[in-house]
């Protein structure tokens, strides 16, 4: 086997210099079972990123790999959709029924950022009209309109934009001008922001809101409950379409809900979706009403959108949440490391948030009494993490937030084990 140090410089030969490695000595993960990876390095870790919250079963699910090997053995890994593919309209069946969307329609892609380009181009179709709210803090894709959308610096490589977007206040609860309020107060406060943006920066004829539930990228912040709800209520005013951006949130990761939108009481136009529901097969999509869903004026499709193999493994992965009913498991393991987290180091000079719902976690690291994010702090906590056995993500705003995002297949035993590397490096970290 090649070593990671020669794979390391065959990497930064030919890679963009903009594609980040996590670690200052990168890992190369070369197996996986349950909710552990063994690298090259010959270590196995406890994975509590799981791909960015893609591998949302565990690796090597004896399901998903018979599934994907039943289609392989029939000699058939693609077809394109015009061609009818059994698996897909299987997966869309189910999937148009979960998302509570009265006569939902099925478009699948392979990323989320394509699902988002998607959402995008029935949206504006739907209303012709290039307008488009976007929240900051957020994010929803490298391409073109998604990074149009994308309210956070770090990830907007362009300011050229096919879409005329406006902005709307991020829920972030330290440091956004809406944090100083309670729930009530903050909802009120995000709805006449929501009519002053549309009397002041927009034509009137706005097409869409698009937001997620839950920010991702931007270091799992989420606005109080009933929020999307409030908001839609104006945005039904002049018939505005809510895109729920459910890439990260779906699947009943945060526990609590199967979607993110459904803390809302609201049911969106559009929902977007991808990561977990292929389990590391390239799958997305979205979910939408049939009128708008169909309201694209030409010819279109996604060559690898919805594949025999990839629907294969949506329909075993979906069949397997729903039948294992990770959902419940999700709420228990993210109530045990909640809980402990913010009982052991709630407290600790250098945490200045603990936040999350389910298995959707995150630790936002600051200077000690004060809002002032320390990154530093973060690249030892996440380095020391790594050190003893568990690996986490990174994020926020300001690349100061600890994100976990496991398999929800987690065991209390693997969510107590996480506990334990978290709050040792988070109190070693503060004393250095």
């Amino acid at each position: 086997m090649t070593s990671t140090d020669d794979l390391l410089a065959r990497h930064r030969a030919v890679m963009p210099s903009w594609m980040p490695l996590y670690y200052a000595e990168p890992l190369e993960i070369v197996s996986g079972s349950g909710r552990r990876v063994t690298c090259s390095d010959g270590r196995t870790y406890l994975d509590f990123f799981g791909g960015v919250l893609t591998t949302m079963v565990g690796y090597d699910i004896p399901e998903i790999t018979e599934a994907v090997e039943k289609q392989l053995r029939t000699g058939v890994a693609h077809t394109s959709t015009l061609y009818l593919i059994r698996a897909q309209v299987e997966l869309a069946e189910k999937i148009a029924r979960l998302s509570g969307i009265p006569d939902a329609r099925v478009f699948f892609t392979n990323s989320g950022t394509e699902a988002n380009e998607a959402a995008l181009l029935m949206a504006t179709n739907y209303r012709r009209s290039n307008q488009i709210l976007a929240v900051r803090n957020s994010y929803h894709g490298r391409s073109y309109a998604a990074m149009g959308i994308t309210g956070h610096r770090g990830w907007s490589s362009s300011s050229l934009n096919p879409l005329q977007v406006s902005w709307l206040h991020s829920s972030d609860r330290m440091r956004g001008l809406l944090s100083r309020l309670g729930a009530d107060e903050h909802v009120d406060a995000a709805v006449d922001d929501l009519r002053e943006v549309l009397a002041t920066q927009t034509a009137g004829d706005v097409a869409a809101l698009i937001a997620e539930p839950v920010q991702g990228v931007g270091g799992f912040v989420a606005g109080p409950d009933g929020l999307f709800g409030a908001l839609k209520k104006v945005l039904d005013e002049t018939g505005i379409l809510l895109i729920s951006d459910e890439v990260q949130t779906g699947w009943g990761r945060t526990g609590d809900h199967f979607w993110g939108y459904q803390a809302h009481g609201v049911v969106p136009d559009l929902l977007t979706f991808a990561k977990g529901i292929g389990n590391g097969y390239a799958l997305a999509g979205v979910v939408g009403r049939a009128d708008v869903v169909n309201e694209v004026p030409a010819i279109s499709f996604s060559t690898f959108g919805g594949n025999p193999i990839s629907t294969a493994a949506g329909n075993a992965t979906l069949d397997y949440v729903l039948d294992h009913d990770l959902q419940a498991n999700a709420a228990r393991m993210g109530a045990i490391l909640l809980d402990g987290l913010r009982e052991q180091i709630g407290d600790n000079p250098i945490v200045g948030e603990i936040r999350g719902r389910g298995l959707m976690l995150a630790i936002e690291l600051v200077q000690p009494g004060t809002t002032v994010p320390d990154v530093p702090a973060t690249l030892r906590v996440f380095e020391a993490c790594r050190a003893n056995g568990l690996l986490v993500g990174k994020g926020g705003l300001y690349n100061n937030v600890l994100r976990m995002g496991p398999p929800l297949t987690l065991t209390e035993e693997e969510a107590r084990e996480a506990l334990n590397i978290l709050v040792n490096a988070i109190r070693e970290a503060s004393a250095a």
